[in-house]
């Protein structure tokens, strides 16, 4: 904890990052929103409150106790000055979400790259669940942060993934086009529904036994948790996917195959991770 009084005007998130010069502007305005700091003996919540000289500022943080965040190393695929290309692992999160969260994340690890960019999404163009693997890009400045995202915006990227999903198919090809919202009697998860939002997702059957089917996936929108959603409304949620009721199995079988879009170079490319081997041998007849 530290309790000082203030000499100049400035920002309450500016002014906690001066004092705790080991944390993020990201991080102090955590400390804030959640009531750790105080302004003359009261929580102030808002990270852009203008402080005056004269206030007496209370930190409620110790520093000595801070965790540190452990590394991690993820797989490059590509790199240039402005993104980087990686296999993301099952397990690892894209970014941290909400508290503090003492774990290496896609963000950390890409922390040392950036230029010009700060806080827990920094870099973060697209997101894949923890339990999804496969190929994800990143920003490294914040023109390509832009360039990137516009694309993603405008459904100018083109986006593959494979999955192993409960059952046999009628159809070997489709596309389901079924709205998403949140379910509110469960809010980390997601529904089909008539007020949610407009999702495409086109599908092939690659091979199949009697059991599981593996599937090609093309989504023309990006909802949160969308291919998951459709799966499971079409009666084959993929394999082990607790959410969703899916088969026990050690991971989800979800992969981010194959990514095409345009670089902030203006180079169209297409990057792809090859389908993990556990996936081929779960569809063997």
């Amino acid at each position: 904890m530290s309790n000082t009084e203030i000499s100049q005007a400035e920002r309450l998130d500016q002014y906690v990052t001066g004092q705790l010069e080991t944390v993020s502007r990201a991080f102090a305005s955590k400390l804030i929103e959640r009531g750790d700091v105080l302004v003359n003996g009261e929580a102030e919540h808002k990270a852009g409150f203008k402080v005056r000289p004269g206030d007496t500022i209370t930190i409620n943080y110790d520093v000595t106790k801070e965790v540190i965040i452990p590394e991690i190393e993820l797989e490059v695929i590509y790199e240039d000055k402005d993104c980087v290309v990686i296999n993301k692992p099952v397990g690892v999160l894209s970014h941290s979400k909400g508290d503090f969260n003492p774990e290496g994340t896609v963000a950390s690890w890409l922390r040392t790259r950036l230029k010009s960019m700060e806080g827990e999404r920094a870099g973060i163009v697209h997101r894949l669940d923890r339990a999804t693997s496969g190929v994800m890009i990143c920003a490294k400045n914040p023109d390509a942060m832009a360039w990137l995202q516009k694309q993603f915006s405008q459904r100018k990227v083109k986006k593959t993934y494979v999955a192993v999903v409960k059952g046999v198919f009628k159809q070997r090809q489709a596309i389901i086009d079924m709205p998403i919202e949140r379910n509110p009697k469960k809010p980390q998860t997601f529904r089909v529904g008539s007020n949610g939002k407009a999702a495409q997702t086109e599908y092939w059957v690659l091979k199949t036994n009697d059991k599981y089917s593996m599937v090609e996936l093309k989504p023309t929108t990006g909802r949160t948790h969308q291919l998951r959603v459709h799966l499971e409304n079409l009666g084959h949620p993929i394999v082990g996917d607790a959410f969703y009721n899916g088969p026990k199995a050690d991971r989800l079988f979800l992969h981010a195959h194959e990514l095409e879009l345009t670089l902030p170079n203006r180079e169209r490319k297409t990057f792809s991770v090859p389908v993990p081997k556990e996936f081929e041998e779960l569809v063997q007849e």
